[in-house]
């Protein structure tokens, strides 16, 4: 192992990686310079394909069989860690650089303990023996912010929320105490509120234990309020790099000013003007008191009947050409409202009108006539659309359920549909699997205008989406809504996001609607403490540009 100066931590020169594959050699990272200081948080951001990800993963020393480094060194504190035989650089991940992956899902062993899985790492490198390792265990859960601890180390990752299996994997990545922790995307599967305490966690354990951070992240928002310097990458190569404040007051690149302008927390432009709302005729639809419980486990040893209610006494209307939003954490009722509404759930009590006619109660040919009138768009595209079709079935697949004209006219609507949500006509013969995400959200855009519905239920429509893909989607929803006068129930765990499209916004909270009020309102002053909860939460206010 060679030595280099020891002015950075970590220092990446010219890195060069590529990946083999039967459609031959795809370049990956391209020429990458990286230094990281002693207690430094570097944010490397870009969107999917940018190469961030499999950076990390040459730093770590992960590159999966068909990639490799092909030109180019990596060195941590002095060593050269290029080349390393992966029985010495076992010796260095978790010793000397913690890693934070995306998914705790995935990461975790489903069948230990996590109490377990956190004391193998203290064992792996030699820190405690059989005896003392459950006790250091526990004591690096609670580091990691856990409650309870000695209660949370006997349980399996199954019994933990996200949140907080993301905190048992930041007690494996602190286990040793690395100079260096990698953090992949570290909270992007979770809310809003409880991403803000994951990186906040981080940010005190950075300082306490004077932890290098190098944070991989799509979002620009989240690098502007965490991070000390941010890299851009793009293609596989570094467009950009700076502090934050440097890049907010005048990034140079196109490609991050597109990132700034497309990331909904920093709103550097001001929100769009929304089209009028028609509040003088009766609304698309109504919820009027709803209710809807689900029965619970007997509790060992009782013959009690228990319910969770995870809808409980939720009115509000939608008007015609209007967006009312539905926000809050998971768990908080929002999708559970949303599936009453189109009646894919019974209630247990309360009322859904449809053009002020009770869905709640319809049966039969008079339930589909109403059915035709309110769609859906999930959250996965990738999951929603049968991988199987191609998007000319998928886009008519709604008309051909409710025998909607012939099939040649079945086929020129869906050419019409793809022409409307600004897709090119030579995707109606590929499968969802040839399809970017943001391609394959329009597609379900699409299949969902296929019926001409008057109200929209768009469930997390672009959560799983980078913020310059989400911006064009949203675009398209309010393009869509100001030609066609169509109505949205749009579901959202991140206000900044709604703030870009609702008329109003509806706060969810254990089922009750805690307040529902013009967005512009809400966000100027919020009434209840849960919403300014959750408008604190917006990644990029430290930046103070929201």
């Amino acid at each position: 192992m060679g030595a280099v100066g020891v002015s950075a931590l970590l220092q990446v020169a010219g890195l060069e990686v590529a990946y083999a594959g039967g459609g031959g050699t795809v370049h990956a990272v391209r020429g990458v310079d990286l230094t990281v200081a002693p207690g430094e948080v570097v944010a490397v951001v870009g969107e999917s394909g940018s190469g961030k990800t499999t950076l990390a993963a040459a730093v770590l020393g992960l590159l999966p069989a068909a990639g490799a480094v092909t030109a180019g060194t990596v060195t941590l504190a002095g060593t050269t860690l290029t080349g390393l035989p992966e029985r010495a650089y076992r010796s260095v991940r978790g010793a000397r650089i913690g890693f934070v992956p995306q998914d705790p899902g995935v990461a975790l062993n489903p069948v230990q303990k996590v109490g377990v899985q956190v004391a193998e790492v203290l064992r792996t490198h030699g820190l405690a023996d059989r005896r003392s390792a459950p006790a250091r265990a526990v004591a690096l859960l609670g580091q990691a912010g856990l409650d309870d601890p000695d209660t949370r180390a006997g349980q399996y990752p199954h019994q933990l929320s996200g949140g907080m299996r993301q905190r048992v994997l930041i007690a494996i990545a602190i286990a040793a105490g690395p100079a260096l922790v990698v953090a992949d995307e570290p909270t992007s599967a979770l809310d809003a509120t409880v991403a803000r305490r994951i990186l906040d966690h981080l940010d005190a354990l950075r300082c306490d234990l004077g932890t290098a951070l190098l944070l991989i992240t799509h979002d620009l928002a989240v690098a502007t309020d965490r991070a000390d310097r941010i890299v851009v990458m793009r293609h596989g190569r570094v467009v950009e790099q700076g502090t934050p404040a440097e890049l907010l007051a005048g990034a140079q690149d196109p490609y991050t000013r597109e990132l700034l302008a497309a990331a909904p927390g920093l709103a550097l432009t001001a929100p769009p003007v929304l089209p009028p709302v028609d509040t003088a005729g009766p609304p698309v639809a109504e919820v009027r008191d709803l209710v809807k419980e689900f029965p619970l486990p007997r509790a060992r040893g009782s013959w009690t009947r228990r319910t969770h209610r995870a809808v409980d006494g939720v009115s509000f209307t939608i008007a015609r050409g209007e967006t009312v939003a539905l926000v809050g954490e998971s768990g908080s009722g929002k999708s559970t409202t949303a599936r009453l509404l189109l009646r894919l759930e019974d209630p247990t009590s309360g009322q859904v009108l449809l053009d002020g006619e009770d869905v709640t109660r319809v049966r039969g040919e008079a339930w589909r006539a109403l059915r035709r009138r309110a769609q859906l768009i999930y959250q996965n595209p990738y999951a929603s659309l049968d991988p199987r079709f191609a998007v000319r079935e998928i886009v008519t697949e709604p008309l051909r359920a409710f025998s909607v004209g012939s099939f040649a006219e079945q086929a020129d609507r869906a050419a019409e549909l793809v022409d409307r949500v600004a897709l090119p006509s030579g995707v109606l013969d590929r499968r969802p699997e040839e399809l970017s995400g943001g391609q394959r959200q329009r597609v379900a855009i699409a299949r969902a205008l296929s019926l001409s519905p008057d109200l929209v239920v768009a469930d997390e429509p672009v959560s799983a989406l980078d913020v310059s893909v989400q911006a064009q989607v949203l675009e398209l929803l309010a393009e869509l809504q100001q030609r066609d006068g169509l109505s949205y129930l749009f579901i959202s765990h991140d206000l900044a996001v709604v703030r870009r499209v609702a008329h109003r916004t509806g706060v969810l909270r254990d089922g009750r609607l805690r307040e529902l009020r013009p967005t512009a309102e809400l966000f100027d002053d919020p009434r209840d403490e849960y919403t300014a909860e959750l408008l604190a939460a917006i990644a990029g206010r430290k930046a103070g540009v929201s």
